[in-house]
């Protein structure tokens, strides 16, 4: 999309002689193949660690909100899991219906992908991608490139993304640059319909407390394990409990076979402890309060390939 075609905010002298301009407000789909920055790029834009990360794809796993209100805009983010395209298990199919039923319901999408990566998994992607809603192309990851070869890859790159679909603006950039990502905000405002806010203006998300403890405890149980555990493990809050400014959080991690419990308790309990040292700091910084954290492991076997269990450890 040419400058002359991109919606336009209000012009300075117009902003003089009139109101200041109405407020926006409105949802922003993000959308991509695992591990093309996501996670990262919603953090940033909300400004605060609400979705985890991890190398592990999958990591994403439910329709996350992310909010942002600065001046008068309130981006609604909706940070979503990759589209699976390898494993038929019942669980890829609740990731991928998550990622379906979000696009069906927003105002702008950003199509994520890797700087000068794009094959299989992200045409996959693509297809889903509407048609009657304005998609802005996000080329991310861009610090990773080697600074002499930077405009050698990205031309070309651009140039084979600007045929795969009519994107109304391409936008490279790093997630981990603030530039990067006050640019982005500026170039998403005008997408985003006049109204009123959605959400309380301080607020940071719409998920519970108990919902990011999971998360939180689910993200440090992959960055421990690495590639050694499987992606069919899961975190469930067995209790979760508010004294003030203490949290008392009970938590089981659910894991396929008794190999996959050793793995996260480590020699002599070192893994199981680390996990939970973490998980608990990171609660304390995000909650702004003491935590208590106690965690178990069990073993569950099929628990991802069944629907009814999957409903009943909070999958959609």
């Amino acid at each position: 999309m040419t400058e002359s075609n991109r919606p336009q905010p209000e012009s300075t002298d117009a902003a003089a002689a009139n109101p200041p301009a109405a407020f926006r407000c409105g949802t922003v789909a993000i959308v991509g193949r695992p591990n093309v920055g996501k996670s990262t790029l919603v953090n940033a834009l909300v400004g605060q660690k609400i979705s985890i990360t991890s190398r592990k794809a999958q990591t994403t796993r439910h329709r996350l909100v992310g909010i942002q209100t600065t001046g008068d805009t309130q981006y609604v983010f909706v940070d979503t899991p990759g589209f699976q395209t390898r494993h038929a298990s019942a669980l890829n199919r609740s990731l991928n219906r998550a990622v379906t039923s979000t696009l069906s319901s927003v105002d702008l999408v950003l199509f994520v992908v890797e700087a000068g990566q794009y094959g299989p998994d992200d045409e996959k992607v693509l297809t889903l991608l509407p048609r009657n809603t304005p998609v802005l192309l996000v080329v991310n990851k861009i610090d990773r490139l080697p600074g002499d070869r930077r405009s050698e890859i990205m031309f070309p790159f651009l140039e084979k993304m600007g045929h795969q679909f009519p994107f109304r603006e391409v936008v490279p950039m790093s997630a981990k640059t603030r530039d990067h990502i006050e640019r982005l905000l500026g170039i998403i405002r005008p997408y985003l319909p006049e109204g009123e806010p959605m959400y309380d203006t301080d607020a940071l998300t719409d998920r519970s407390e108990r919902f990011l403890a999971s998360e939180i405890i689910r993200e440090k149980v992959f960055r421990w394990t690495g590639d050694e555990l499987p992606y069919t493990s899961t975190v469930v809050i067995d209790k979760f409990e508010t004294e003030g400014r203490l949290r008392r959080v009970f938590a089981t991690i659910l894991v396929e076979r008794d190999a996959h419990k050793a793995m996260v308790i480590g020699s002599k309990g070192a893994k199981l402890k680390q996990i939970s040292t973490e998980a608990r700091l990171d609660m304390e910084k995000l909650f702004d309060g003491k935590v208590y954290l106690e965690l178990w492991i069990k073993v569950k076997s099929g628990w991802a390939d069944n629907e009814a269990g999957l409903r009943a450890y909070g999958y959609e």
